[in-house]
């Protein structure tokens, strides 16, 4: 079908074929931290699914903001992981924007990403649903016994889906703690 996009993820491991693993996780892990998009244009064509061609918009921060680049960058270690990334997540999880920390959660939480409970566990504590939600999913992995009460408090949230979220790491974090 002409003009259709392909998967992001076929993208993806088109790229990491092209360009190897650790080139990959690098390059995820740069724009994690706030590289400029334009040193990774090619990588980015393949994890945002855009042309990324003179004029486009998402070369502009205008339209799409620096937290989009941040948050692609995070995306791409959904689907290829290293441990070297592991403190850039980490620090993500801190970050200013809630788009580029809630992407971080998806990968700590895909991934059992060492050291992330904590910045998972303040993030129990966002504004927004959907990233308390995700701060559950995370917690379900990662968590120990120091983020029980951040779980159990999460049981009694305001919204249906992070009290939802709550009970599964609570069980997990029960069995596997032994309580």
């Amino acid at each position: 079908m002409a003009g259709a996009r392909r998967p992001v993820a076929e993208l993806i491991d088109e790229l990491v074929e092209r360009i190897g693993t650790t080139a990959y996780v690098s390059a995820c892990v740069d724009l994690l931290e706030g590289a400029p998009r334009e040193r990774y244009v090619e990588e980015l064509r393949c994890l945002t699914g855009h042309a990324w061609q003179p004029g486009d918009a998402v070369l502009s921060s205008s339209s799409w903001g620096d937290f989009w680049v941040r948050s692609w960058g995070a995306r791409g270690l959904l689907h290829v992981w290293d441990e070297r990334a592991t403190p850039a997540v980490v620090a993500g999880l801190a970050d200013e924007h809630y788009r580029p920390a809630e992407m971080c959660l998806k990968v700590v939480a895909r991934h059992d990403v060492a050291g992330a409970g904590d910045g998972a566990a303040r993030l129990a504590r966002h504004d927004l649903p959907r990233v308390r939600a995700h701060a559950m999913r995370a917690l379900a992995v990662v968590g120990d016994s120091e983020h029980l009460a951040v779980v159990e408090a999460a049981l009694d949230d305001d919204h249906v889906d992070v009290r939802r979220r709550a009970a599964r790491p609570l069980e997990l974090l029960a069995r596997r703690l032994d309580r």
